[in-house]
């Protein structure tokens, strides 16, 4: 936008230039002609009162002199058809000036000036000089020239000026460009310094208020979702009284260990919530230790509700660059999403295995299935909020976030048997190298 600013001040600055430049530099050609045409004039009337009343020689030695002074050449036509001073042929001006009438004609060698004397006995003598070319243009190269340097000394001045007025306009702009994407990044405590036009200063203030809006809306949003979930610590303690007081030490220590996944989740829930900026990247965690724990507490489940589960996990270490909470938060909605909306009974089986060569894009991914043998459900159902069974429909999104923070992916697609397959494309956190 500068650089923009500065060409288009450039070619007004010429344009307007051109304008008056052009012009007057005619104008300084024209009065330079006029000049030395109005000189060699008064020269050649000098002579009128000695061609009119003095003799031959008198004529001879005055026509000489102003020559000499002059530089110009200078001839008398007399009636007789003698002629004093510069020999020169008749031209048709001399002839035309003969009969009385007194002119100024172009020439080859110049301007010829040519005057009328009348009253002479034998008739009708002429005054003739020739203005030459560097006379009529002398001066004229000098001041073109100091006319040009002027222009583009006007130039360079609209030029830095319009500069400096473009810097001014794309400075305040450049300043709401950065905190826009600051705030884009998070960073909420990001505000503009007011400078610039009456506008700018306006979108300037708009945009702080904005911020400033945003920010105290998080802040709320933030509150109210650590109170709900401070507010689940109450029915949890009772959950872990209930466990604890159950007479078969199995069902109590499962109980209890639910209930304490449960409370993790709600305390990790609560730090995020009240979470000012965005941390770290995860660390990551082992897949293969985290999948296979997650298992086996919804086997329980599965065993109670008449469900066979089809295990085929890979052998550990699998190292992802998901968190081990998140990556237990996405299996658990996964699994929760087969016992929710398939009836009790059906099977499902969990996959867990390296991908290698599958495409260039997923080339060493670890690659996690859940497919069961319900219903099915539409593809769209991985959108936020998105369910057809009356559930909340955060349950893929939360798993499809999991893998995405990770630089993987989720698939959602009907598996052989008319179920629902969900694919949970993991990236590991060392990329291998090529063999």
């Amino acid at each position: 936008m500068r650089a923009r600013l500065a060409l288009l001040a450039a070619a007004v600055s010429v344009l307007t230039l051109v304008a008056f430049l052009v012009p007057l530099a005619l104008l300084v050609r024209t009065v330079a002609e006029d000049r030395a045409t109005v000189r060699a004039t008064a020269d050649a009337q000098s002579l009128v009162p000695v061609v009119g009343t003095a003799d031959a020689a008198t004529i001879r030695l005055t026509v000489e002199q102003l020559a000499a002074d002059s530089g110009r050449p200078v001839s008398v036509f007399l009636p007789d058809g003698t002629v004093l001073g510069t020999p020169v042929p008749r031209t048709p001006a001399v002839a035309l000036a003969a009969r009385g009438q007194s002119l100024t004609a172009e020439s080859a060698g110049g301007r010829e000036v040519v005057i009328a004397v009348q009253g002479l006995p034998d008739g009708t003598g002429v005054i003739r000089t020739v203005v030459p070319g560097a006379e009529l243009t002398a001066g004229v190269g000098r001041a073109w020239l100091v006319l040009a340097l002027l222009g583009m000394l006007l130039v360079v001045i609209g030029l830095v000026v319009a500069d400096r007025l473009a810097r001014s306009l794309v400075r305040p702009i450049s300043e709401l460009s950065a905190v826009s994407h600051r705030l884009a990044n998070a960073e909420l405590d990001a505000r503009v310094t007011p400078a610039g036009p009456v506008e700018l200063r306006e979108v300037a203030g708009a945009l702080n208020h904005l911020a400033g809006r945003i920010q105290e809306l998080l802040a709320q949003e933030r509150e109210q979702v650590a109170d709900l979930s401070h507010r689940l610590r109450t029915p949890l303690t009772a959950l872990r009284l209930e466990a604890e007081s159950l007479g078969d030490p199995q069902d109590a220590a499962r109980i209890t260990a639910a209930v304490d996944g449960l409370e993790r989740a709600v305390t990790g829930l609560i730090r995020q919530a009240r979470r000012q900026r965005p941390t770290a990247a995860p660390t990551g965690c082992d897949a293969a230790a985290v999948v296979a724990d997650r298992v086996a507490f919804w086997s329980v489940l599965a065993e109670d509700t008449g469900r066979t589960v089809h295990c085929a996990l890979a052998a550990g270490p699998l190292p992802v660059a998901v968190a081990a909470d998140d990556l237990a938060a996405a299996v658990d909605a996964l699994l929760g999403n087969v016992f929710a909306h398939t009836p009790d009974g059906a099977p499902f089986t969990v996959r867990l295995a390296p991908v290698a060569g599958r495409s260039a894009g997923s080339y060493g991914q670890v690659l996690l299935t859940v497919a069961d043998e319900g219903p099915g459900m539409p593809p769209d159902t991985v959108r936020r909020g998105a369910s057809t069974a009356g559930s909340t429909g955060l349950g893929l999104d939360i798993a499809r976030r999991a893998a995405e923070a990770g630089g993987g992916r989720l698939e959602l697609r009907t598996g052989p048997t008319g179920g629902a397959e969900v694919l949970l494309w993991l990236t590991p956190r060392a990329t291998p190298t090529a063999a």
